[in-house]
């Protein structure tokens, strides 16, 4: 009978035992909630575009207020929890074990039927359509024309031999004039805008300079940077480059699932990652301090080049910052790390909550009027401040550029249009 019993001990968990492994996990699990306060949470999730910071405060205090009773409810009823798990033989939890390998590994295979793109950018077949591209990762479908349903209303969007969006079916853009060349995300790109009402087409108009609309949806800062310059060497005199930049859209440039470019600038294709661990990084966008700190010195270093590309061709860089109503501490503290202390040109706009699109985070025609608005105003300011533009270009060298700013005291004041190399 003691031989039996003693196998018999071997097949199951012993009910001491797992009481404290019940406990100890309950316990770890309050002790982490409990530490979790907001300074922990603005330090390992960074801003959401689409998502508003009073809605990300109450889901994160909501998790650990979820998480805090779990734990709470698991002290309470370690026993009862412990005695079910003693009754489950070494055997039978391994089979659990396996059956679940296999579902996870199930869930991969059915995940990777589709096709591959970054799993926070659209589908490429929603409108306006794109179309993978080996180097940038993606770009829009060229030569094409569709009305597209957005935000309730028709919106008609052409697109030239170059995937650039333009007025009208069949429009060129003229690479021999002087040009205004944005580049950018869906903001710049004028998701759910008629030509006429995105922010390059109403800064040409205003200035009275041809615009050409580089933007392309879902893009990094990168791929932005990487577009640019492709594209610029075939415009004879670039007037200005302009660029967005926002603290929501940082989490983008954290991500390796797309075309980056790494230390010393250098291209590095995107990494194929399981779909699993994608999913789950996207449900739960925690970020390391460490890999926060990476991001922000890679955007730094990506819009450091599109200024310096700019320069080089004679042309006023200019970042552009929009804000929905009051910039939050963690939005003041990301935006001063990447544009403030590399010393980058560039202008915060700041935009009413209501001017958005009806159901969509994106910026109504009021929006981008106000945008275009201060990138008149900024790019005006410093034409008359700088005799020449030539006058950033002269004092490049194989140092990175820096735009020393000189600010009025306050956020969001215009900054000086001088271009100067690292000292």
């Amino acid at each position: 009978m003691s031989v039996v019993a003693s196998k018999d001990e071997l097949r199951h968990f012993p009910l001491p035992r797992l009481e404290i492994a019940v406990a100890g996990f309950a316990l770890a699990l309050l002790a982490g909630a409990l530490a979790a306060d907001q300074a922990w949470f603005d330090r390992h999730f960074l801003p959401i575009f689409a998502v508003r910071r009073p809605v990300m405060i109450a889901a994160e205090q909501g998790l650990r207020g979820f998480v805090i009773l779990a734990a709470t409810m698991l002290l309470l009823i370690r026993r009862p929890i412990a005695r079910l798990l003693s009754r489950a033989s070494a055997g039978g939890t391994l089979r659990v074990i396996l059956a679940g390998a296999l579902a996870l590994g199930t869930a991969e295979l059915v995940l990777r039927v589709h096709p591959l793109r970054p799993h926070d950018a659209d589908p490429f077949e929603l409108e306006p359509r794109r179309q993978p591209d080996p180097r940038l990762g993606w770009r829009f479908v060229p030569s094409r024309f569709v009305v597209a349903r957005e935000a309730g209303r028709a919106v008609s969007y052409s697109f030239d031999a170059a995937g650039d969006r333009v007025a009208a079916p069949g429009a060129k853009v003229d690479a021999a004039r002087p040009t205004l060349i944005f580049t950018g995300e869906s903001i710049v790109a004028g998701f759910g805008l008629a030509w006429e009402e995105t922010i390059p087409a109403q800064a040409g108009a205003a200035l009275g300079i041809q615009s050409a609309n580089l933007a392309v949806s879902d893009y990094s800062n990168d791929q932005s940077t990487l577009r640019l310059a492709a594209e610029l060497p075939r415009f004879q005199k670039p007037a200005a480059v302009v660029t967005l930049f926002m603290p929501s859209l940082l989490d983008r440039n954290l991500l390796t699932n797309r075309p980056r470019r790494g230390p010393g600038l250098v291209w590095h294709a995107p990494e194929q990652q399981l779909r699993l661990a994608a999913l789950l990084r996207w449900l739960v966008p925690y970020r390391s301090a460490a890999t926060i700190d990476e991001g922000i010195m890679r955007t730094r270093d990506s819009l450091g080049a599109l200024v310096q590309l700019a320069c080089m061709r004679g042309a006023q860089p200019l970042i552009v910052v929009p804000q929905f109503g009051e910039a939050s501490p963690q939005e003041d503290a990301l935006r001063r790390r990447v544009l403030d202390e590399r010393g980058l040109p560039y202008v915060v706009i700041r935009l009413d909550p209501a001017w958005h699109l009806p159901g969509d985070a994106h910026p109504d025609a009021r929006g981008a009027r106000a945008i275009a608005a201060a990138v008149v105003a900024r790019l005006r300011q410093g034409g008359a401040a700088s005799a020449s533009r030539g006058a950033c270009a002269h004092r490049l060298h194989s140092a990175a550029l820096r735009c020393h700013a000189s600010r009025g005291g306050q956020a969001g004041n215009f900054i000086s249009n001088t271009c100067l190399t690292k000292s």
